[in-house]
Protein backbone atom coordinates (compact mmCIF):
# COMPACT_ATOMS: atom_id res chain seq x y z
CA UNK A 1 0.00 0.00 0.00
CA UNK A 2 1.26 3.12 -0.79
CA UNK A 3 1.70 5.66 2.16
CA UNK A 4 1.23 9.62 1.70
CA UNK A 5 4.39 11.27 2.49
CA UNK A 6 4.51 13.25 5.51
CA UNK A 7 6.04 16.29 7.14
CA UNK A 8 7.80 13.67 9.86
CA UNK A 9 9.62 11.98 7.03
CA UNK A 10 10.23 14.94 4.90
CA UNK A 11 11.86 17.05 7.60
CA UNK A 12 14.20 13.80 8.01
CA UNK A 13 15.27 14.34 5.17
CA UNK A 14 16.73 17.56 5.96
CA UNK A 15 18.17 16.22 8.81
CA UNK A 16 20.06 13.42 7.05
CA UNK A 17 21.00 16.38 4.87
CA UNK A 18 22.60 18.12 8.05
CA UNK A 19 24.27 14.63 9.36
CA UNK A 20 25.35 13.33 5.77
CA UNK A 21 27.06 16.94 4.78
CA UNK A 22 30.18 16.00 3.64
CA UNK A 23 28.62 12.79 1.32
CA UNK A 24 26.29 15.04 0.34
CA UNK A 25 27.99 17.14 -1.28
CA UNK A 26 30.43 14.35 -2.66
CA UNK A 27 27.27 12.96 -4.40
CA UNK A 28 26.59 16.16 -5.86
CA UNK A 29 29.96 16.86 -7.40
CA UNK A 30 30.18 13.47 -8.96
CA UNK A 31 26.76 14.08 -10.40
CA UNK A 32 25.07 10.85 -8.79
CA UNK A 33 22.56 13.04 -6.35
CA UNK A 34 19.70 13.94 -8.76
CA UNK A 35 15.62 15.31 -8.50
CA UNK A 36 12.34 14.77 -10.41
CA UNK A 37 9.80 17.03 -10.78
CA UNK A 38 6.17 15.66 -11.49
CA UNK A 39 3.11 17.76 -13.08
CA UNK A 40 0.26 15.98 -13.63
CA UNK A 41 -3.48 16.32 -14.65
CA UNK A 42 -5.71 15.54 -11.23
CA UNK A 43 -6.81 11.84 -11.41
CA UNK A 44 -3.01 10.41 -12.43
CA UNK A 45 -2.43 9.25 -9.43
CA UNK A 46 0.93 11.12 -9.07
CA UNK A 47 1.34 10.61 -5.82
CA UNK A 48 1.48 6.63 -5.88
CA UNK A 49 3.76 6.66 -8.66
CA UNK A 50 5.95 9.45 -7.13
CA UNK A 51 6.35 6.29 -3.76
CA UNK A 52 6.97 3.93 -6.22
CA UNK A 53 9.52 5.84 -7.86
CA UNK A 54 11.44 6.60 -4.57
CA UNK A 55 11.24 3.23 -3.83
CA UNK A 56 12.77 2.65 -6.87
CA UNK A 57 15.63 4.65 -6.93
CA UNK A 58 16.62 3.82 -3.37
CA UNK A 59 17.08 0.17 -3.85
CA UNK A 60 20.05 1.46 -6.72
CA UNK A 61 21.44 4.43 -4.77
CA UNK A 62 24.63 4.04 -2.50
CA UNK A 63 23.53 2.77 1.17
CA UNK A 64 25.27 5.80 2.37
CA UNK A 65 22.87 8.51 0.30
CA UNK A 66 19.95 10.52 1.85
CA UNK A 67 16.86 8.63 0.95
CA UNK A 68 15.00 9.58 -1.66
CA UNK A 69 11.84 11.60 -0.41
CA UNK A 70 8.54 12.82 -2.55
CA UNK A 71 7.22 16.52 -1.38
CA UNK A 72 3.74 17.44 -2.90
CA UNK A 73 2.61 20.66 -3.18
CA UNK A 74 0.80 20.58 -0.19
CA UNK A 75 4.31 19.59 2.12
CA UNK A 76 5.91 22.25 0.40
CA UNK A 77 3.60 24.63 1.57
CA UNK A 78 3.20 23.23 5.23
CA UNK A 79 7.38 22.85 5.88
CA UNK A 80 7.22 25.98 3.56
CA UNK A 81 5.05 27.61 6.71
CA UNK A 82 6.02 25.95 9.66
CA UNK A 83 10.01 25.55 9.32
CA UNK A 84 10.94 28.63 7.22
CA UNK A 85 12.52 26.28 5.08
CA UNK A 86 14.49 28.62 2.27
CA UNK A 87 16.80 29.40 5.34
CA UNK A 88 17.24 26.30 7.06
CA UNK A 89 18.26 24.62 3.55
CA UNK A 90 20.46 27.44 2.53
CA UNK A 91 23.44 26.35 5.09
CA UNK A 92 23.57 22.87 3.36
CA UNK A 93 24.71 24.38 -0.22
CA UNK A 94 28.02 26.00 -0.96
CA UNK A 95 28.24 29.71 -1.21
CA UNK A 96 28.59 29.73 -5.32
CA UNK A 97 25.37 27.24 -5.58
CA UNK A 98 23.35 29.17 -3.29
CA UNK A 99 24.45 32.84 -5.15
CA UNK A 100 23.22 30.27 -8.61
CA UNK A 101 20.18 29.56 -7.58
CA UNK A 102 19.58 33.34 -6.23
CA UNK A 103 20.45 34.30 -9.87
CA UNK A 104 18.26 31.48 -11.14
CA UNK A 105 15.01 33.48 -9.14
CA UNK A 106 15.85 36.82 -9.58
CA UNK A 107 15.86 35.82 -14.11
CA UNK A 108 12.67 33.63 -13.24
CA UNK A 109 10.76 36.86 -11.49
CA UNK A 110 12.00 40.00 -13.15
CA UNK A 111 10.11 39.47 -16.29
CA UNK A 112 6.96 37.73 -14.95
CA UNK A 113 4.38 39.37 -13.16
CA UNK A 114 4.75 40.84 -9.14
CA UNK A 115 4.32 37.46 -7.44
CA UNK A 116 2.86 37.45 -3.89
CA UNK A 117 5.70 36.19 -1.21
CA UNK A 118 4.35 32.45 -0.83
CA UNK A 119 4.87 31.76 -4.57
CA UNK A 120 8.19 33.80 -4.40
CA UNK A 121 9.54 31.08 -1.56
CA UNK A 122 8.18 28.04 -2.98
CA UNK A 123 10.07 28.77 -5.59
CA UNK A 124 13.03 29.51 -3.44
CA UNK A 125 12.57 26.10 -1.64
CA UNK A 126 12.15 23.77 -4.40
CA UNK A 127 14.94 25.30 -6.54
CA UNK A 128 17.01 24.35 -3.32
CA UNK A 129 15.66 20.48 -2.29
CA UNK A 130 16.63 19.97 -6.20
CA UNK A 131 19.70 21.51 -5.68
CA UNK A 132 20.30 18.97 -2.71
CA UNK A 133 18.92 15.94 -4.55
CA UNK A 134 17.34 12.78 -4.01
CA UNK A 135 13.78 14.11 -4.02
CA UNK A 136 10.74 13.81 -5.98
CA UNK A 137 8.79 17.33 -6.00
CA UNK A 138 4.94 17.16 -7.10
CA UNK A 139 3.59 20.42 -8.54
CA UNK A 140 3.54 23.81 -7.65
CA UNK A 141 5.71 24.91 -11.16
CA UNK A 142 8.81 22.46 -10.38
CA UNK A 143 9.55 21.90 -14.10
CA UNK A 144 9.24 25.75 -14.66
CA UNK A 145 11.24 26.48 -11.38
CA UNK A 146 14.30 23.84 -11.96
CA UNK A 147 14.41 24.14 -15.99
CA UNK A 148 17.83 25.08 -15.82
CA UNK A 149 19.16 23.17 -12.78
CA UNK A 150 21.46 19.96 -14.13
CA UNK A 151 20.40 16.47 -13.48
CA UNK A 152 17.15 17.29 -12.93
CA UNK A 153 14.40 15.45 -14.36
CA UNK A 154 11.16 16.71 -15.79
CA UNK A 155 7.45 14.34 -16.00
CA UNK A 156 4.00 15.13 -16.83
CA UNK A 157 1.98 12.34 -15.93
CA UNK A 158 -1.74 12.12 -18.21
CA UNK A 159 -4.85 10.35 -18.58
CA UNK A 160 -8.11 10.60 -20.00
CA UNK A 161 -10.69 12.24 -18.25
CA UNK A 162 -13.34 9.16 -17.66
CA UNK A 163 -10.09 6.79 -16.01
CA UNK A 164 -9.42 9.67 -13.66
CA UNK A 165 -12.97 11.01 -12.86
CA UNK A 166 -13.15 7.13 -11.94
CA UNK A 167 -10.44 7.29 -9.76
CA UNK A 168 -11.25 10.80 -8.00
CA UNK A 169 -14.59 9.24 -7.38
CA UNK A 170 -12.84 6.21 -5.29
CA UNK A 171 -10.10 8.27 -3.13
CA UNK A 172 -12.61 11.21 -2.82
CA UNK A 173 -16.38 9.22 -2.66
CA UNK A 174 -17.29 11.88 -5.24
CA UNK A 175 -19.92 11.17 -7.25
CA UNK A 176 -19.27 11.01 -11.22
CA UNK A 177 -20.30 14.30 -12.22
CA UNK A 178 -18.77 15.49 -8.54
CA UNK A 179 -15.56 14.20 -9.76
CA UNK A 180 -15.70 15.45 -13.06
CA UNK A 181 -16.51 18.91 -12.12
CA UNK A 182 -13.34 18.43 -9.44
CA UNK A 183 -11.16 17.18 -12.37
CA UNK A 184 -11.75 19.67 -14.51
CA UNK A 185 -11.91 22.55 -11.68
CA UNK A 186 -8.25 21.65 -10.22
CA UNK A 187 -6.70 21.60 -13.66
CA UNK A 188 -8.13 25.01 -14.81
CA UNK A 189 -6.32 25.99 -11.35
CA UNK A 190 -3.05 24.40 -12.37
CA UNK A 191 -3.40 26.29 -15.93
CA UNK A 192 -3.82 29.26 -14.38
CA UNK A 193 -1.11 29.12 -11.64
CA UNK A 194 1.26 28.21 -14.03
CA UNK A 195 0.78 31.21 -16.43
CA UNK A 196 0.01 33.59 -13.75
CA UNK A 197 3.34 33.42 -11.92
CA UNK A 198 5.60 31.40 -14.87
CA UNK A 199 4.12 32.75 -17.73
CA UNK A 200 3.98 28.80 -19.27
CA UNK A 201 2.04 26.89 -20.91
CA UNK A 202 1.73 23.43 -18.31
CA UNK A 203 0.37 21.30 -21.16
CA UNK A 204 3.25 22.19 -23.31
CA UNK A 205 5.12 18.98 -24.06
CA UNK A 206 8.45 20.59 -24.15
CA UNK A 207 8.51 21.49 -20.66
CA UNK A 208 9.19 17.91 -19.53
CA UNK A 209 11.92 14.72 -20.37
CA UNK A 210 8.80 12.67 -20.37
CA UNK A 211 4.83 12.54 -21.08
CA UNK A 212 3.62 9.26 -19.36
CA UNK A 213 0.04 8.08 -19.84
CA UNK A 214 -1.36 6.08 -16.50
CA UNK A 215 -4.36 5.32 -18.28
CA UNK A 216 -1.94 3.22 -20.17
CA UNK A 217 1.30 2.20 -17.71
CA UNK A 218 -0.01 1.25 -14.43
CA UNK A 219 2.17 2.37 -11.27
CA UNK A 220 4.76 0.06 -11.16
CA UNK A 221 5.68 0.56 -15.26
CA UNK A 222 5.66 4.34 -14.96
CA UNK A 223 7.74 4.34 -11.54
CA UNK A 224 10.42 2.06 -13.59
CA UNK A 225 10.40 4.01 -16.90
CA UNK A 226 10.79 7.53 -14.90
CA UNK A 227 13.66 5.54 -12.71
CA UNK A 228 15.61 4.49 -15.82
CA UNK A 229 15.65 8.11 -17.04
CA UNK A 230 16.69 9.72 -13.90
CA UNK A 231 19.80 6.95 -13.56
CA UNK A 232 20.31 7.52 -17.20
CA UNK A 233 20.18 11.41 -17.37
CA UNK A 234 22.93 13.80 -18.75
Amino acid sequence: MIQTPNLEHCLSFISSQLQNADESKAFVKNGVRRAVTISRQTGCEALAVAEKLARYLQERSPKNACPWTVFDRNLIDKVLEDHNLPACLAQFLPEDRASELEDFLDELFAVRPPSSTIVHQTAETILKLAALGNVILIGRGGSVITAKLPDVLHVRLVAPLEKRVEHIQKSHGMTAAEARKFCQTEDRGRERYLKKYFDADINDPLLYHMVINTGQLDHDVAARLVGEAVMNLD
